[in-house]
């Protein structure tokens, strides 16, 4: 039996520019142009012009939401008086006697904060964002139940620590005890608005399984090369084998891997060189352009409220020993790449035990998620770490051959899995679907009926083997399997050497990340955890036949066959994306690693500096030299001054006396830009199309220096002009006239006084009401535009996508540096602010440092968060 899905509308169109583009918007939002009632857009509207407006009620309104933060509240539940010390950015540290207590007060602190937050984000992992928000979000809860995210996070708790499982329910006692007796207009004032819409909405209970599931989220936003599978097969139908051009290798030769070495010996992997070795060749069905734009459109639902992975998500983290530091101990650095928020992905906090022992065994600071008890990435008193994505394949699609409700696997018709749910919508009747699954696991073709429709049209039962009258899509991912990633990030709090790191990074399953690591001691290291599949055959490149079991995965590599590297003899270690080890590793880990632009800039800086303190660390993080630049520009400077009119010639002049620099002030760098733009678009628009248009990530970097080597490329004809055989000067020409001509009428006519700044400007939008449609809402919530420098491919990483314009659409969700000589000496900043409440002054009071490349003090130990506290709540027993 097919999937059905009754009752539901098409999903509501976002505006031009979110929908065409694949990008990338780590946080949710409501679909803007959404038709609301007359009525309903009247009342909502009010009410934020009336906030704005500052009336008694209104202020009522917003005052009631924020939260007590200095006095005593009295709670049941805790055993002993807990302390939240908060400083002058309202970051907590939170002092207790128990892990009970002190978890319980974490859950209590982030739902003073961030709770509507943490309520949409249960709401997306669990599929019922269309209790909330209405019928236009049932597609998207379609996706996510056919993922089946929530029964995954429900199976992880029986496989958990009992220390984990404890920490988890003290934390859900904790945000429940927030919750107990407030009203939601009490608990946020993104309650009141939802009101008019959903008025029978009531916050539930937190439970234990709301955290856990927020782990599938990041999982997802980190998936590795699943965007990349489908992406080449749709372009192989397009360009034919000209897709590997499009896809270069990773330049091994320019840019270095983050483990320089190492070998499997005995079953063990050795930071020694590695052999040589022959990986699988690709073993690969054909293409089916229409299903694969299926599973493209079932990712996009979803990516509308949590980002899509794209180059720009990533990270930048290096770590020195004592000979690279002015201390003479060890530094760490971090600052992972997600799209803007508001309010950001990450909050600040110190978890402190007043006696560490067994009963209260945490001194850690860091960045936190809401929703989740313990600290995601940052430092206790003897180590910090960092992660950043390490791009590992760890999904794969496979077309299944369907008949009814069974499929082909080698031959034989074996009955589909299927479930039955039920999606409650705000307003509207509940709808009833089916979820179907093979053994390579859900079937996310089956997510739409309009995507279903178009591939029937299209694709002949012929084509499939045995009885089969149907082709899916099944995706086979390792986040769909339960795991212990929770119990990994506790057991990183505690760690307190390389051994206990390394042992902490074991259940770290999912997503699988580059995790460096750094030790009061001055020694630094990393490894690679993550569930990482053998196929039986195919590379993962591309989607494979499911009805042969051939390609299905063999097993998982050993962890300890995974590389990793303890004080490495140049005495730092870069890990920003780029490939973990060359290809001499008997392994295949991914063909689809960032190009290392970024990594290999981060390695020529700490080469060449001074020993580093952690303000000089900080200014790497910032650095905005573009390393495909000079090679760009050394090609745009020979183009012919007859292909140039003057204005061209005029704007062209920026160029010789550039410094390849993206700083915020730069008119070479707007200039520069907005011809890649203008390029990019020249060379391959007329192919590509829609979502397979470059998004001038450093995959293109490498792409396009090949095209420019080749000066009769295919690529520089426009196949539209079927009587012209456009040259490659030519093309560069009006590259560089059609930016001039944008910037011109952008910013005027001078070029001296073009700022890269003023085009690449990052606005913060709230994560639901900011995209409503509603001007007086939007205009409460949102902030910015802010004037940014850096840009794609480079270390200060505030990634754009070309095809839309020069607007932030993804950059460092915060930035660290930890000093381990002395941790009070640390440094740290975030994107946003801690408070998710509208009017709070810590909604956006960071926003200002991070964007000039700033950090704050972090003070981490007692005697510090006291001296630095501007308010004390305790939290006492009943």
């Amino acid at each position: 039996m097919s999937s059905s899905v009754t009752a539901v509308s098409e999903p509501e169109i976002l505006d031009a520019k979110q929908s065409s583009r694949p990008r990338r918007t780590w946080r949710f939002r409501l679909v803007k142009g959404r038709r609301w009632p007359t009525v309903v857009a009247v009342v909502v509207g009010g009410l934020a012009l009336a906030v704005i407006a500052g009336t008694a009620t209104a202020g009522w309104l917003v005052q009631r939401a924020i939260p007590q933060t200095k006095g005593t509240i009295s709670l049941p539940g805790i055993a002993d008086d807990v302390e939240v010390l908060r400083d002058a950015r309202g970051v907590p540290t939170v002092v207790a006697d128990t892990s009970h207590d002190l978890f319980f007060a974490q859950g209590f602190v982030h739902a003073q904060d961030r709770f509507w937050e943490m309520d949409v984000r249960r709401h997306i992992t669990s599929g019922r964002l269309s209790e909330m928000f209405g019928d236009a979000q049932v597609e998207t809860d379609t996706f996510v139940r056919t993922l089946g995210w929530r029964q995954v996070a429900e199976a992880e708790l029986g496989l958990l620590d009992t220390d984990t499982l404890d920490a988890l329910n003290a934390y859900a006692d904790g945000v429940n005890a927030y919750l107990a007796d407030r009203s939601p207009t009490e608990v946020s004032l993104e309650y009141t608005l939802l009101a008019v819409t959903a008025r029978s909405y009531e916050i539930e209970p937190w439970t234990p399984a709301d955290s856990v599931a927020w782990l599938k989220a990041m999982a997802w936003d980190l998936r590795s090369n699943l965007e990349e599978e489908t992406d080449r097969a749709l372009l192989a139908s397009t360009v034919g084998s000209r897709v590997t051009q499009l896809y270069p290798p990773y330049p091994f030769d320019r840019h270095q891997p983050i483990v320089t070495g190492g070998s499997l010996d005995d079953g063990q992997f050795g930071p020694e060189p590695v052999p040589e070795s022959e990986g699988a060749a690709p073993a690969l069905a054909p293409a089916l352009p229409d299903l694969f734009s299926r599973a493209r459109y079932g990712a996009d639902l979803l990516d509308r409220w949590l980002g899509a992975y794209g180059p720009g998500v990533g990270s930048n983290s290096f770590a020195v020993t004592g000979g690279r530091s002015a201390s003479g101990g060890a530094l760490l650095a971090n600052d992972p790449h997600l799209a803007p928020s508001l309010p950001g992905i990450w909050y600040q906090m110190n978890l402190h035990c007043r006696i560490v022992d067994a009963a209260c065994p945490y001194t850690v600071g860091g960045f936190t998620f809401s929703g989740l008890p313990g600290v995601v990435i940052g430092h206790n008193d003897a180590i910090a770490w960092a992660f950043t994505n390490n791009g590992s394949d760890v999904a794969d699609l496979a077309y299944e051959a369907l008949n009814g409700d069974r499929y082909v696997r080698d031959g034989d018709l074996i009955p589909l899995e299927t479930r039955s749910e039920t999606i409650g919508v705000a307003g509207g009747d509940p709808v009833e679907i089916t979820v179907r699954s093979t053994e390579w696991g859900p079937l996310i073709s089956d997510v739409s009926d309009r995507q279903k429709a178009v591939v029937e049209s299209s694709f002949s039962p012929a084509d499939l083997p045995g009885e089969a009258n149907e082709v899916g899509l099944a995706l086979q991912w390792t986040a769909l399997t339960p795991g212990r990633t929770a119990d990994a990030i506790l057991a990183l709090n505690q760690a307190t050497n390389f051994d206990e790191f390394r042992s902490a990074a074991v259940p770290f399953e999912v997503p699988s990340q580059n995790l460096l690591y750094a030790d009061v001691d001055g020694h630094i290291g990393y490894q690679m955890p993550g569930k990482i599949p053998v196929r039986g055959s195919g590379d993962g490149t591309m989607p494979v036949a499911g009805w042969s079991s051939t390609s299905a995965w063999r097993r998982y590599v050993p962890f300890s066959q995974l590389p990793w590297v303890f004080d490495p003899p140049e005495q730092y270690i870069v890990a920003a994306n780029q490939a973990v080890v060359d290809e001499r590793y008997p392994y295949l880990l991914t063909r689809d690693w960032g190009y290392g632009y970024r990594s290999q800039r981060l390695v020529d800086l700490i080469e060449s500096s001074e020993p580093l303190t952690p303000q000089s660390a900080a200014d790497l993080m910032t650095d905005t030299q573009n390393g495909f630049a000079p090679i760009l520009v050394a090609d745009l400077m020979e183009v012919d001054e007859a292909l140039l009119d003057s204005e061209t010639l005029q704007a062209r002049e920026l160029l010789p006396g550039w410094d390849f620099r993206q700083d915020a002030d730069s008119a070479g760098a707007a200039f520069y830009n907005a011809v890649w733009r203008h390029l990019l678009a020249g060379v391959f628009h007329d192919e590509l199309t829609g979502d397979l248009r470059p998004d001038g990530g450093d995959r293109w970097f490498e792409a396009m220096q090949l095209i420019l080597n080749d000066r009769q490329a295919i690529w520089w004809d426009d196949v539209r002009t079927t009587d012209y055989l456009e040259l490659r000067g030519e093309v560069m020409a009006a590259a560089m006239a059609d930016a001039t001509a944008e910037l011109t009428d952008k910013l005027g006519d001078d070029p001296q006084a073009w700022r890269w700044g003023d085009v690449h400007e990052l606005e913060l939008v709230h994560a639901t009401f900011g995209s409503s449609g509603i001007a007086p809402l939007e205009a409460l919530f949102n902030r910015g535009p802010y004037a940014t420098a850096g840009g794609e491919g480079i270390v200060n990483a505030t990634g754009w996508y070309p095809p839309d314009g020069y607007g932030v659409d993804w950059a460092p969700s915060m930035r660290m540096v930890v000093d381990l000589t002395d941790l009070d000496r640390s440094r740290w900043v975030q994107l946003t602010g801690q408070s998710g409440h509208v009017f709070d002054p810590h909604y956006t009071d960071q926003v200002e440092a991070w964007a000039n490349g700033d950090t704050y003090p972090w003070p981490f130990s007692d005697a510090a968060a006291r001296d630095g506290a501007t308010e004390t709540l305790v939290l006492t027993s009943e």
